[in-house]
């Protein structure tokens, strides 16, 4: 991990992606930070390992986090820009948020949650696109216009 020394801003690299099921339904992963109790919906995803693409990461990241097939990840992202903070940590870099399809809707359980994961995670949940306009503490804030430019890109 790097960090911005003017700040000490943290600019790990890192995925997120977007998953989306047969009825349009988007998964996100509700997060309880132990810091300072904010509890927010985001993508699932996580940092790029060492000698990792972005793509290999993205695959991982969702096998890890959901349980779901890492061949559901294609080839197509878009750069989102994150400014963020998590467990007392601020972080600003762009990562790319990769597309997802899966049939139906899948059953969504962690295969290798970290401790920390385990710590912080909430919940599951699938929602449409009118149902994320509704939700409050999306990260990022703007992650339904980002969903949105993705499935555009995929089209």
């Amino acid at each position: 991990m790097t960090t911005d020394e003017d700040d000490d801003v943290q600019t790990r690299p890192a995925v997120r992606i977007i998953c989306v099921d047969g009825d349009q339904r988007i998964l996100l992963i509700r997060w309880r930070d132990t810091v300072s109790g904010r509890i927010f919906w985001e993508p699932p995803g996580g940092g790029i390992e060492p000698g990792e693409t972005p793509l290999e990461t993205a695959r991982r990241e969702l096998h890890e986090e959901t349980g779901l097939s890492p061949g559901a990840v294609l080839d197509v992202s878009i750069p989102v820009e994150r400014d963020s903070f998590w467990l007392g940590r601020r972080f600003r870099k762009v990562e790319p948020f990769f597309l997802a399809r899966l049939d139906g809707t899948p059953e969504v359980s962690p295969a290798a949650f970290t401790p920390e994961e385990d710590e912080t995670f909430v919940a599951f949940g699938w929602h449409t696109l009118d149902e994320l306009e509704e939700l409050d503490e999306l990260e990022p804030p703007d992650l339904v216009a980002a969903i949105i430019l993705l499935l555009d890109r995929a089209a």
